[in-house]
């Protein structure tokens, strides 16, 4: 977590508050009226700040600066329920949109828009069941995980291409969707909004092209009233209910942002498995849903 991000206590339950990117703390002025010093982040003024806030209101202001801040759960919510995972046991979404085909991991071509960790573990999978992976990143907003630990980025990647494309651009615009039309596999990390701004439908594409799948990994999903929210593995994981509570009734994380990797095997496992069924398929995963579900068989568990 680095110190970014942190369990705060509110009027009527806890968020999870995290600050991973420099200008979310140019932010902090507008959603709670703290400044950040020295780009440090001011976490007893943040405390102080929402203490006496309600947590849907803290959220509310947050996610629509763009900071990713979240609830923990308090049941099941609007979200779950519009996009039907209220089931713990099945944290994704499939949707058969285009044709089968015989479609298989070894040699098929996979386009990786994602970044940091999630996507990117599930393209390092599908890397070692025999697939061709070409990560494409934007020239002006590059993986934001290249400035972390390089020995993880250049394991994530071990094997696989890479494309850099002018994503504001006409031209880098449709090299990306030439790569798109001929991919056997795509996987993206943007919320809706960011490929709607493309002209880019996930559906349209798997149409077109029998056999495809087109899998989106997201904090919060691609539907539902949370589907544009900001979302990284620690914040995602608190939504979802994977913390470990004191005696006391305080929130603590149980791993470092352990959505990612929770959410990168799960959606390995279930992108295998739709090709080995002939692919044609959509398939929308959330971090905080694969949490969600982590947590329901640790609570069966115990």
């Amino acid at each position: 977590m680095g110190g970014h991000c942190r369990l705060v206590a509110v009027a009527d339950g806890w968020c999870a508050v995290h600050l991973p990117r420099a200008d979310d703390l140019e932010l902090l002025p507008a959603w709670i009226g703290v400044d950040a010093v020295s780009g440090e982040i001011p976490w007893s003024s943040i405390d102080a700040a929402l203490s006496d806030r309600t947590g849907a209101d803290v959220v509310q202001a947050a996610q629509e600066l763009g900071l990713a801040v979240a609830p923990l759960p308090t049941g099941d919510d609007e979200q779950l329920r519009e996009r039907g995972t209220t089931n713990a046991a099945r944290p994704w979404i499939q949707r058969r949109v285009g044709e089968r085909s015989e479609t298989s991991l070894r040699g098929a071509r996979v386009v990786n828009l994602s970044s940091l960790w999630a996507g990117p573990l599930c393209a390092r999978v599908l890397t070692d069941a025999g697939a061709h992976v070409v990560n494409v990143e934007s020239s002006t907003r590059p993986d934001a995980s290249r400035d972390g630990d390089p020995a993880l980025f250049d394991w994530l990647h071990a094997g696989q291409e890479f494309a850099s494309l002018p994503f504001e651009s006409p031209l880098g615009v449709a090299e990306l969707v030439a790569l798109l039309e001929n991919a056997d596999v795509v996987i993206e990390g943007s919320r809706p909004r960011a490929l709607e701004r493309l002209g880019i439908e996930p559906s349209a594409y798997v149409s077109k092209r029998p056999g495809m799948v087109w899998l989106s990994v997201t904090a919060y999903g691609r539907c539902g009233p949370w589907r544009n929210w900001s979302g990284f593995g620690d914040d995602a994981a608190a939504a979802g209910g994977l913390v470990d509570w004191s005696s006391d009734g305080t929130p603590s994380f149980v791993g470092d942002a352990v959505a990612d990797p929770l959410t990168g095997l799960v959606a390995s496992a279930v992108v295998a498995d739709a090709m080995n069924r002939g692919g044609g398929v959509t398939i929308d995963v959330s971090l905080r849903e694969v949490a969600r579900s982590a947590a329901h068989d640790a609570r069966v568990v115990w």
